[in-house]
């Protein structure tokens, strides 16, 4: 019986073919007017970095990746945004009545911008070394669902997602390598690669260094404005270059979800990559659906302006 409480959930073939492909979407969070009006509101909001979580200025300043991280645990929109049973329904339905947000992020493509690379991430030490998120059991794969909302139009001329269905079930990257973050490989004036991996190349991490990707299996992910798809972040995916043909950028906004029996930064007090360090004294993962069971996770309750976490009910 479908309950107020789960009213968004998938299918049992949207499920089915969920499984298969890895990703599903994309679906109507917001109406085209209502996200440009919230958005325009939000970006001059997110200015303001008194109460983020991260406060180390060197990090957060001159474009570094770290700068876009969480800012779910300051800004009301988007601590309601990663809670909307449009979204926690359906990932609850893949994930099991118990969810954690564990991260937010921005991820902006401004007219003239490169593509970005095809990637995969299970535990996320490709660009720190040390895992971020570890499933239970000594599971070496599992990494996190990623629900990416277009706060903007996204078709592929303005650079929108690309996916290889059915690749999230194996890895063609070996995360325990490291890469090495160099700026100048995400300009291309500078030499930097076609399609490179915000300052990193993702091929350093290839198991097999003479494999390449089947972008003949690729599908591009077309989005407007207000709508969202979430996908394993094992399967291959990748994004267009923004080709400059409107001179308005392209926004995403991801969460990304586990079940809280996954243990989210263990054994460290601190996110080191995309050249800059960040503490995690103020950091909490956020319980979006069901109880924490297991208690090995720091929950945030309240955004650091005491705005309330809403939690799905099961």
């Amino acid at each position: 019986m479908t309950t107020e409480a789960t009213r968004f959930g998938l299918s049992d073939e949207e499920r089915k073919n969920f499984h298969a492909r890895g990703y599903a979407g994309p679906f109507t969070l917001y109406e085209p007017d209502e996200i440009k009006q919230r958005w325009g509101q939000e970006r001059l909001r997110l200015l303001d970095r008194s109460a983020a979580v991260y406060q180390d200025e060197a990090a957060v300043s001159g474009g570094t990746n770290i700068a876009n991280y969480d800012r779910h645990l300051d800004q009301e929109f988007l601590a309601d945004h990663i809670t909307r049973p449009e979204i926690t329904d359906r990932v609850a339905s893949i994930l099991g009545p118990d969810v954690l947000c564990w991260r937010s992020e921005f991820f902006p493509k401004y007219p003239g911008a490169e593509g970005t690379d095809w990637h995969q991430a299970d535990t996320f030490a490709n660009a720190s070394g040390s895992p971020q998120i570890l499933w239970p059991g000594g599971s070496d794969f599992g990494g996190t669902l990623t629900v990416w909302c277009a706060f903007t139009d996204a078709t592929i001329d303005m650079g929108c997602l690309q996916f290889i269905p059915g690749t999230h079930r194996t890895m063609f990257y070996d995360e325990t390598k490291r890469m090495h973050y160099d700026p100048d490989l995400a300009d291309v004036e500078k030499g930097g690669v076609r399609r490179g991996f915000f300052g990193y190349d993702y091929r350093e991490l290839q198991i097999d260094p003479d494999w390449t990707p089947d972008e003949s299996q690729a599908v591009s992910m077309e989005m407007r404005a207000g709508q969202f798809i979430v996908f394993w972040s094992t399967l291959m995916h990748a994004s267009h270059p923004h080709l400059g043909t409107t001179r308005d950028m392209r926004m995403g906004f991801v969460g990304r979800y586990v079940p809280t029996s996954v243990r989210v930064y263990p054994d460290t007090d601190a996110i080191e990559e995309y050249g800059g360090r960040v503490g995690l004294e103020r950091y909490g993962a956020v319980l979006v659906s069901g109880e924490d069971r297991e208690g090995h996770n720091r929950i945030a309750t309240h955004t650091t302006r005491n705005h309330p976490f809403r939690r799905r009910d099961v």
